[in-house]
């Protein structure tokens, strides 16, 4: 028998010989698939969505090609990314480049390379949420079927871009309201569907999709482009295209990691760069914050990387609701004397359906108040939501009867006073008889 001095070379003979033999060197997110991941070592997933549609709002899909881009290109396989966009820019007739879709000024393609799971009429709140949840057999028969099929121990990252209004982020043609993202959320939690989430969300008001419903004990943690009252900004327009390319909070983040050692910095260090880059809107954190410490690489992917470094330009910030006018002024900078009677139509009708669309909603609030100090009161203030079974329902009806919010932003930014309504207890019965009334069909 060895003794144990001999035992113990002969132990460290072969761990060295088995090291130089097989090269041992730590598992990296290429090396492990959601089957064989182990109860210690978790993988990186990636949920990327715009939730909107049309030439004006280029920005939304350009910034979230970018952040599948630097996500891919970070290490996560595309197999655990999973992506729901319209996709009508790349083959757009106004496109002026055809299948190259940009989120710079002069910048690269961002495009290609690109898997789309969910485009067209699957990008839906319902088939987010499944997706999300990793509900496989719920979204079988809808684009690639592909969900977040992720365990205990999985880090989530989420990036959501698009309009949004108190408790609501839209889509093409719905909307996701705020008590459906928490309760998905809480059931993933409940279920051990992750180890941490994160959330990115460019939106205005997105803030109230997280503040004062989102729990702190749940490892989850997010970043909005704005507080739960303001707009989000868009930038970089782009002559060539007549249209703006990003969103000041996407943008920021999103060229901070492209330059950044994501190994090295933190998603709180990122909170900060951007919120300080971003002076157009309040950059704001939920959550559980202690998340904050970990590596943005432990999210958006720990594969190092080259720099890029893009030149800086103004950003030409405009609040989102204002986007398709000022697209339209800038047109109309640039037109020749055939073209400028058109724009200038097109100015005076889109004027007139946002003097509508205020003026709707005004005679609502007036229809449906006890009184005129109850109205002026309810016209004057911005209160937080919290009546979620007033606000649903009525939210709803005046996206059936009156307006379709998810293609009128200006429509969107409007609907603080239906919550001011149900916050000041309005019965939910009176509300949508007045909605019925002012809004007929």
């Amino acid at each position: 028998m060895l003794p144990v001095r001999g035992l113990v070379l002969c132990v460290l003979f072969v761990a060295v010989v088995s090291g130089q033999l097989f090269k041992f060197k730590p598992r990296t997110d290429n090396d492990i698939r959601p089957d064989d991941a182990s109860k210690e070592t978790g993988v990186h997933w990636a949920l990327i969505v715009a939730g909107s549609n049309g030439w004006d709002n280029y920005r939304h899909q350009a910034d979230a090609c970018h952040a599948y881009q630097i996500i891919r290109k970070h290490g996560v396989p595309a197999e655990r990314i999973v992506t729901m966009m319209y996709d009508d820019l790349a083959n757009n007739e106004e496109n002026p480049t055809p299948g190259i879709v940009i989120n710079h000024p002069n910048g690269s393609d961002v495009y290609k390379g690109v898997v789309i799971d969910y485009k067209g009429d699957d990008v839906t709140p319902q088939i987010f949420l499944d997706v999300l949840s990793g509900k496989s057999e719920k979204v079988k028969n809808s684009g690639s079927g592909k969900v977040i099929n992720s365990g205990p121990n999985d880090h989530v990252f989420v990036n959501f871009v698009d309009h949004g209004a108190p408790g609501i982020l839209a889509f093409p043609s719905d909307e996701l309201h705020v008590k459906d993202l928490i309760n998905t959320i809480k059931s993933m939690h409940a279920d051990k569907k992750y180890g941490q989430l994160v959330f990115y969300v460019e939106a205005c008001e997105s803030g109230s999709m997280f503040e004062d419903v989102l729990p702190k004990n749940m490892n989850v943690y997010a970043t909005t482009a704005s507080n739960a009252d303001e707009s989000s900004y868009a930038c970089y327009y782009d002559d060539k295209r007549q249209t703006y390319l990003g969103d000041v909070y996407s943008v920021n983040w999103m060229e901070d990691s492209d330059k950044e050692n994501l190994n090295l910095e933190t998603l709180h260090k990122q909170f900060l760069i951007v919120r300080e880059e971003t002076n157009t809107s309040h950059v704001m954190e939920y959550g559980d914050k202690n998340i904050g410490d970990e590596t943005c690489g432990q999210f958006q992917g720990n594969q190092d990387v080259d720099k890029i470094i893009l030149p800086k330009v103004p950003y030409d910030a405009v609040p989102s609701e204002d986007v398709p006018l000022a697209i339209l002024y800038r047109k109309l900078s640039a037109s020749n004397s055939e073209q400028e009677p058109i724009i200038r139509q097109r100015i005076q009708d889109l004027l007139a359906l946002r003097a509508r669309i205020q003026k709707t909603v005004k005679d609502i609030v007036g229809l449906a108040s006890r009184d005129i100090r109850q109205s002026d009161r309810i016209l004057r203030s911005r209160y937080r939501l919290t009546a979620f079974d007033c606000y649903e329902p009525v939210v709803e009806l005046f996206d059936e009867r009156c307006f379709d919010i998810s293609q009128f932003d200006f429509a969107l930014r409007r609907l603080y006073l239906l919550v001011n309504l149900c916050e000041e207890r309005v019965p939910v019965e009176t509300i949508l008889e007045s909605i019925a009334k002012v809004c007929k069909a």
